[in-house]
């Protein structure tokens, strides 16, 4: 049975949408770009990076886009001053929390994180760095996995689990010194779980998982590869039923 289709106001304009589509979901289906970092199209979506944050009428509270339902006759601003003023904040706390120096970074000029910072004008930071020193993994034979450029947007955990099925990442420890883990916290090189693939590669953001052999600015990132895998892998499942 089809979903109920419904009414909705984004930025004051009325617009159809089918009940239980995601806000994020409806505005860009009518050209409303809401900027994101952890939100990948085909994945689940988990509402971590809090970037997506959406004002509702009605409600002092700001609503994740990727993760917030819509309603019959929700209205909503993907677009102000105010949320302009808490994106900006969600990603200085992003770059205060790790090592950011772009220049030296494989993705430079290809990072979602990067291209949003300049999206919001943000030339510098209000708040104390307190990255750690986090260590680089290359024990994989193909890949290398920085720590200290990661946003632990999950994107990689949930493509390797939704996707590959390997099941490979999960996020270990607590605050700041939380981590993407492979396997039981061991070395990624020795993940049996591991096809090297490279799904994980393509679904990262930033310069955190990368090829060897890119140097600056030379690692480029395919997401829509991701989103194209998943489209078709829900088709076949769909159609197996």
């Amino acid at each position: 049975m089809p979903n109920k289709t419904i009414s909705v106001r984004i930025d004051g304009e009325l617009i159809t949408a089918q009940e239980g589509q995601t806000i994020l979901e409806v505005a860009r289906a009518n050209s409303r770009e809401i900027p994101s970092l952890c939100y990948l199209k085909g994945l689940s979506a988990v509402g971590a990076c809090r970037v997506c944050v959406v004002e509702l009428a009605g409600t002092d509270r700001l609503l994740p886009a990727c993760t917030t339902p819509m309603q019959e006759g929700m209205s909503i601003v993907t677009d102000s001053a105010k949320l302009r003023l808490y994106r900006r904040m969600a990603v200085e706390l992003l770059l205060v929390e790790r090592n950011h120096i772009c220049s030296s970074c494989v993705s430079n000029g290809h990072c979602e994180l990067q291209s949003l910072a300049q999206d919001l004008e943000i030339t510098h930071v209000r708040y104390a760095y307190n990255n750690p020193r986090l260590p680089i993994d290359m024990t994989h034979p193909r890949f290398v996995l920085d720590h200290n450029r990661c946003i632990l947007c999950t994107r990689c955990v949930r493509v390797c689990a939704e996707i590959e099925g390997a099941n490979v990442w999960e996020i270990g420890g607590r605050g700041i010194y939380s981590r993407i883990v492979s396997d039981l916290n061991d070395d990624w090189g020795k993940a049996h779980n591991c096809t090297s693939c490279g799904k994980c590669i393509q679904a990262c953001p930033t310069g955190a998982l990368a090829e060897k052999g890119f140097a600056v600015h030379e690692m480029v990132k395919e997401t829509e590869k991701i989103s194209r895998l998943a489209s078709q892998r829900a088709v076949h499942v769909d159609g197996g039923h």
